[in-house]
């Protein structure tokens, strides 16, 4: 059967379901695969498989916005500014964020999943659940990092064991890895308080500061809104009317605390 004959079959099975699969954007663009395919075949192009995206007739070139693209930019570039002797990152995406920091510094990464393959010399693996303190690296490093991680702890998502506490566990465990007078990097998904299991938590912009409160000072909160801008230098409550936006957290520890998280 050509692909021609496929095509006919699913618009015709949507159409008697109740449904014109032409309104879904893939499909949309289906006539111009195959008319584009044709034109390939009539200039003596040979085509030993067919792959049809259908999508990226319309894509753009890629994405300035949104959570990771400002996040894993903006502390990666603090990162670079500052220096620290060592750095740790926890549970952050590798293939951004630590792919940043890693393109200019060593960087320790700490995650409960696996990494399998990693042949990268600047990244140093650790497999650990940080709903769990680490007592042997307490207190370690003079800058941590944790972005986009924390609202999963707890959920099993990840195969992590389910708490409904994690979340504070993974701070109380992530901050203590913090050596005084350090910096700790937290971003979380900000908005109405809620728990969208199991896919992550949303948590009021002042949530976090709370966490921190006992050992820490902010430093400086930015956030990226619904629709994916960044704001500089905002003050938590700025972040208040987000459904679904991103509270970027630069804490530093007090020069006094102690490893375990109080003063």
């Amino acid at each position: 059967m050509s692909l021609r004959s496929v095509a006919a079959s699913i618009y015709r099975f949507g159409r008697l379901a109740g449904l014109d699969p032409l309104q879904a954007p893939q499909l949309r663009n289906l006539p111009r695969y195959l008319r584009d395919r044709r034109e390939f075949r009539r200039q003596g192009g040979k085509i030993d498989l067919h792959h049809a995206f259908l999508a990226d007739y319309d894509a753009q070139s890629g994405t300035t916005g949104g959570h990771y693209f400002h996040q894993d930019l903006i502390v990666a570039q603090r990162i670079h500014d500052a220096n620290p002797l060592a750095h740790v990152d926890v549970g952050s995406r590798i293939d951004g964020f630590v792919a940043h920091v890693a393109s200019f510094r060593p960087i320790d990464i700490i995650d409960i999943r696996p990494l399998d393959n990693n042949s990268h010399p600047n990244i140093r693996f650790i497999q650990a659940d940080l709903m769990n303190p680490l007592p042997e690296l307490a207190g370690r490093y003079p800058s941590v990092s944790c972005l986009h991680a924390l609202e999963h702890f707890g959920l099993g998502r990840y195969s992590d064991p389910i708490d409904v506490h994690g979340h504070l566990r993974g701070f109380e465990a992530v901050a203590a890895l913090v050596a005084p007078g350090g910096t700790l990097y937290v971003s979380v998904p900000v908005g109405r308080a809620r728990v969208e299991f199991n896919a992550h938590r949303v948590f009021a912009p002042g949530e976090p500061v709370n966490w921190a409160e006992h050992a820490f000072i902010l430093h400086q909160f930015d956030y990226v809104d619904d629709p994916g801008n960044l704001h500089l230098r905002a003050d938590p409550d700025d972040a208040a009317g987000c459904y679904y936006g991103c509270g970027i957290y630069t804490f530093v520890r007090s020069a006094s605390a102690g490893s375990g998280g109080d003063e």
